[in-house]
């Protein structure tokens, strides 16, 4: 029976993802840029030709909604495919902050295609990723990728690709939790709403391109500064397209305001570092690594707990 093993990190968007163009095949409908992390990581084995498909996650047997989005990925590998048994396993809780989905689904790809004895180049990986997660199009990749838009109907070019390598930039990312429990409002279903119902959310689109180019010459730059009004640009304004719904997503705490008052108070005493946060009220601060121990300290102040994060690597199958 074939069997394959791959490990992928979760990653973070500095240019955030918010809506879709085409919700059956997962196209988005602004281009994303992201920091994949480490040490947290998803590792995931497929064998390819079990006795009846399977899913296990973290010890215990998948969910039913959980296991369609799995077993439909397979069938996108191989619309013949035999059973199939995937174990997948986080080495970071749920409340670490970070979503799963995008380090579990990159994995699941390449585990998948080696164990079915069909191999795919990174970008072809990428996109079979994006069909289970928009965000695991960009965890194949280390350092720094950015997923592009793309324009075919097809969504072939909708993929993902490196910008950095992981060691390109001396940075750490400070995830600090002030909510670990279940959102009110799923991302799929804030996404959907929020393009229906919100007069910002033209503009927020509109705005990307110009987030995209001014990122790309930050990272290559190694210039926080100006990295960091791109990513704080980038989060406010995809909130306040949700906050403009009708009626309002909002996933602000009193905790996430405290979190960004920290960063400009750190920024004022010299300190180089921006903030972010996705569809939830977790705050992400991006610092360079000699301020990473202060900027985490002030941060634990106000939240109830702190993880610090490195750049990582890419995804890769383990012998």
């Amino acid at each position: 029976m074939p069997v394959a093993t791959a490990v992928a990190h979760p990653n973070i968007a500095l240019c955030k993802y918010w809506g879709k163009r085409d919700r059956t095949l997962n196209l988005p409908s602004v281009g994303s840029l992201s920091l994949t992390l480490a040490p947290f990581c998803t590792t995931t084995t497929v064998e390819w030709g079990a006795e009846s498909d399977e899913l296990v996650l973290n010890g215990r047997q998948g969910t039913p909604a959980e296991s369609r989005k799995v077993f439909a990925l397979l069938d996108l590998i191989d619309s013949w495919r035999p059973k199939v048994r995937v174990l997948s396993e986080n080495d970071f809780p749920t409340a670490a902050g970070l979503a799963s989905s995008s380090s579990g689904f990159a994995a699941l790809a390449l585990a998948a295609t080696k164990a079915a004895g069909q191999p795919r180049s990174l970008e072809e990986l990428s996109v079979l990723a994006r069909r289970g997660s928009g965000s695991a199009a960009r965890s194949l990749f280390g350092g720094w990728a950015e997923w592009k838009v793309g324009e075919r109907e097809d969504g072939l070019d909708s993929h993902a690709f490196a910008l950095a390598p992981e060691n390109h930039w001396d940075v750490r990312m400070i995830v600090a939790i002030f909510d670990d429990g279940p959102k009110a409002v799923s991302s799929r279903d804030g996404m959907l709403h929020t393009q229906e119902t919100s007069p910002f959310y033209p503009a927020w689109v509109a705005s990307t391109p110009k987030d995209l180019t001014d990122a790309r010459v930050a990272i290559r730059e190694r210039d926080l500064t100006r990295l960091g009004i791109v990513m704080e640009r980038s989060a406010l304004r995809m909130h306040a397209s949700m906050m403009a719904a009708d009626p309002p997503v909002f996933y602000w705490k009193s905790g996430s305001v405290w979190a960004q008052e920290t960063v400009r108070a750190l920024r004022a005493r010299g300190i180089p570092c921006a903030w972010t946060m996705d569809a939830g009220p977790n705050v992400k601060v991006l610092v360079e690594t000699p301020y990473a121990d202060e900027v985490a300290r002030r941060l634990a102040n106000v939240a109830d707990r702190v993880h610090v994060l490195e750049p990582g690597g890419p995804a890769r199958l383990l012998e």
